[in-house]
């Protein structure tokens, strides 16, 4: 048995078998791969990292599965893939996997089958049975990747402690008490519903101020090009991605000359790009259509723009946002023995649907020297935004 002190949990006890899984290089490594990535040069405090996360979520899967009255088996199977759930996620956390072809999930699961955490987890649980509930299948998947899981519990408080950004403050306590398991996880009305109404809000509030601020987003889109000319490059491989941590991709920037260097260089100086252009959602008939811009029609975008400004393509950036998906809408509600969307029981969470686009904007990020040559542009040509 070790204990472990958390910055916000406190301390956390790890069974033998745990140690050996958080032991292996393969979790070690998740020590030097920045929960939030680029963040920290938007909120200094924001260093945090993936293990902290997965430790603090294996606390909260281990308070859920208490509070379900599950057996210890599937209790200690439930904290094992906790531990586990974020394994396969690449350097600098989801900064990276925008430009990569698989997501961390499918990373992960990879991972287990092709590293001694496969071995390890056979000793007591099904290999087959661990990557189905990390993968958010059945009723234990939705503990861990559902839509009120506690990976979100868990980076929600974290991110907001570390960023000082109190928006991620929620009341974990009442969530899981409020929550029973028979086919599938749900909430229930009496007390769940204003629960995880805040939890929804907190999200919605911290995409601005946090994962969505307008300086990480400039970061963020100038680190991804990066790592895209270092996978073009083949100095990294994308199949290899899991075993890379932050400072594995910042040296081997740092060693390439050229564009990678120079975007390295100003990473490391804080020289970050300018915003040129911005083009909030809301303004717009049809917001979707933003999202499902191609990757081919954004490059030619960026071509058309450089060669407007004669610069090479690379120094600019179009920026298109995450869509805000907000999964807790869809969350089951035991209601005198129906089920009911969470959606349907509150009028606050249909709100928030509607205006989750009050935030996201297209922006267009350019180096500060070729900042003012664009001032006469006209960049909603380039788009071509269907009326």
């Amino acid at each position: 048995m070790k204990f472990i002190r958390d910055s916000v949990h406190g301390d956390l006890q790890l069974e033998e078998f745990e140690v050996r899984l958080t032991d292996t290089p393969e979790i070690q490594r998740l020590r030097r791969i920045k929960q939030l990535g680029f963040t920290y040069l938007v909120y200094p405090g924001a260093n945090h990292s993936r293990f902290e996360h997965s430790i603090g979520t294996m606390y909260l899967a281990s308070r859920l599965a208490r509070s379900l009255q599950l057996d210890e088996d599937t209790h200690n199977l439930v904290r094992s893939c906790a531990i586990l759930h974020d394994a396969g996620h690449g350097p600098f956390s989801h900064v990276s996997e925008r430009v990569l072809d698989s997501s961390h999930e499918e990373l992960t699961s990879k991972l287990i089958k092709e590293s001694q955490l496969g071995d390890i987890l056979s000793e007591k649980f099904s290999v087959k049975e661990v990557l189905k509930v990390i993968n958010g299948e059945g009723p234990l998947g939705q503990m861990i990747s559902g839509e009120l899981d506690v990976d979100r519990m868990d980076y929600l408080l974290r991110d907001s402690y570390y960023t000082g950004v109190a928006y991620g403050v929620i009341d974990v306590e009442r969530l899981i008490s409020n929550m029973k398991l028979d086919d599938e996880l749900l909430l229930l009305r009496s007390k769940g519903v204003q629960a995880a109404e805040s939890m929804l809000l907190a999200r919605y509030f911290m995409y601005p101020s946090v994962y969505q601020h307008h300086t990480t987003r400039i970061v963020n889109s100038m680190f991804r090009r990066c790592l895209g000319k270092l996978l073009e490059k083949n100095v990294i491989k994308e199949r290899e991605i899991y075993r890379y941590d932050d400072i594995d991709i910042i040296s081997s920037a740092r060693s390439e000359e050229g564009y990678i260097q120079n975007i390295m260089v100003r990473l490391d100086t804080r020289q970050l790009y300018k915003r040129v252009y911005s083009l909030k959602l809301d303004d717009i008939s049809h917001p979707k259509s933003i999202f499902q811009m191609s990757n081919s029609t954004i490059q030619k975008v960026e071509e058309e723009i450089a060669d407007d400004l004669d610069v090479d393509k690379d120094f600019i950036l179009v920026d298109v946002p995450e869509y805000p998906v907000f999964h807790e809408m869809t969350t089951p509600v035991s209601v005198n023995g129906d089920i009911i969307m969470l959606g349907d029981v509150s009028q606050l969470v249909m709100a928030l649907k509607d205006v989750r686009f009050n935030h996201a904007d297209l922006c267009i990020y350019l180096p500060e020297e070729y900042a003012e040559q664009s001032s006469g542009l006209n960049f909603i040509d380039y788009l071509n935004i269907p009326d």
